[in-house]
Formats: C-alpha cells, structure tokens, sequence
C-alpha cells in the first residue's frame, strides 16, 4: 500500500488572548514568527503561521522544506506529525508517520532509562512484545551501560539525548519527520548516529525535512519546497550536476566503434 501525505488548502492559526499569561504568549509568538496577523471574529490578534498550503507528497520523495527563521516550516512539520490541526482545508495521510522534531520531548526525568524506553514505546503505539524485542538495541546504540537503571534526572544532556536519539530512531516507519539533521554527542557517536539516520531514511518511503544547511537538502532530497510567511512560494526538484565525462573512456570507445 503506497503512502502520502496530502494537504487541501491548510492553514494554521494561533489565537493571542490580551489576558494570556505573558509567558504563554511570549511562546506562542515565538514559534510563529514571521506568520501574518490579523483578528477573529472577536476581534481577538491571529497570528495565522501556514496560509492556505496545497501540496502532495508521494512513494520515494525526499522533500526539503528551506526558509528564513518564521517562515513556517516547523509549524508545517508538527501539523503533519498531527501535532497541530488544521483550522481549515484538509490533511491526508496514509503511513506510520514517525517525527524527530524534539527526540527528547516525553523522557520522564524520575523514570529510569529503561522505564523511558517502554514508556516512548507505549507513546509511539508500540505492543509491550515489540518494545521487549528492541530494548537490548536500543541500550547498545545508547552506550549508557549501568545509567540505564539510574533516574534520567541524573543523566547528563548528552547522555539524554543519547538515549532519546536511541529510542526515537528504533522505530520503522512509512513518513519520517525531521526538524534538521540531528547531532548528539561526540565525533564517534555522532558518525554512528548518522549512519542509523540514513539507514532510516533509506527505508521510509516518504522524508519531509526542514533544514537550512542548502548542501544536505541538495545531497539527500529530491524536491525543495521554499517557504515564506507561512506560504509556499515555490516547489521544484532537486537539480543534481551530470556525472563527468571520462574522456579516456569516450576516447576509446570512439576508437574500437
């Protein structure tokens, strides 16, 4: 069964209360910097961060979403890991969507980290069975030994995302979600950690990923969508350069035809 993701004229708003707590709406604001403003039926300020995107996404793409700070990408990449609902017009989808938009969000700091991985587990739909079978991988690519029986709460920052990024990418799925190219510990463990990303990338039929380095966007996807304000303003391909010609080869090739 094929997957996609399909969306119908979506659009995003977040509403600001003159009475929300001021923390509340520093927040708010920060993630949809760059949206336009304007006022509900309350005449209430609405910040409206994706504006009416139409697009599909289909088997085999790779689809980097690039822009300023604002633009919308990472609203639009929480709106397809169903994090946030469309306002208006449609989303479809078909596929196990697995996001690695905050791979730390959800660990429980009292919990161990072995009680992190069934409890991310449950949270990613996972059967106990299914959790049981991924623990000793996961507590391998992990490298956190005995500190996986001690309280995340004791557990360095590096650590946690160890283990976070150890979780978050033992799981299979159709659509990946990815908020840039992850980086986690030190130069060895980062080497390993890319090279499971890009296993996981290999087997999801669909990537959506927003990035700004322009390089990896060009090395890895196949489409870029350009974003700005909370709109699409472009959707191509991803040029590639020709492979060089090896003039000894057409050389010769010429001489024996």
């Amino acid at each position: 069964m094929s997957s996609y993701l399909i969306a119908n004229e979506i659009s995003v708003e977040f509403p600001i209360y003159e009475n929300s707590h001021r923390s509340l709406k520093k927040a708010v604001l920060n993630l949809t910097t760059g949206g336009r403003i304007g006022q509900d039926a309350g005449r209430h300020a609405i910040v409206t961060a994706l504006d009416q995107l139409s697009f599909r996404i289909g088997d085999g793409e790779r689809v980097g979403l690039v822009g300023h700070n604002g633009s919308g990408k990472t609203t639009l990449l929480r709106t397809l890991s169903g994090v946030y609902a469309p306002v208006r017009g449609k989303l479809e989808t078909r596929g196990k969507i697995a996001s690695l938009l905050d791979v730390s969000m959800g660990l429980d700091p009292d919990a161990t980290g072995f009680e992190n991985i069934y409890l991310r587990g449950i949270i990613d739909g996972l059967k106990p069975a299914t959790i049981r079978s991924k623990i000793d991988e996961i507590a391998d690519f992990s490298e956190l030994g005995e500190y996986l029986n001690l309280p995340v709460r004791t557990y360095s920052s590096g650590m946690m995302l160890r283990l976070a990024f150890a979780i978050s990418t033992s799981v299979e799925a159709d659509i990946l979600i990815m908020d840039e190219w992850l980086s986690v510990g030190d130069a060895d463990f980062n080497a390993k950690a890319a090279k499971r990303l890009e296993r996981l990338i290999g087997n999801a039929s669909i990537l959506v990923l927003a990035s700004h380095d322009a390089q990896l966007v060009d090395r890895i996807c196949t489409r870029r969508i350009v974003m700005e304000h909370g709109r699409i303003v472009s959707d191509t391909p991803v040029e590639r350069p020709a492979a060089p010609v090896d003039t000894e080869v057409e050389a010769k090739v010429e001489t024996h035809s």
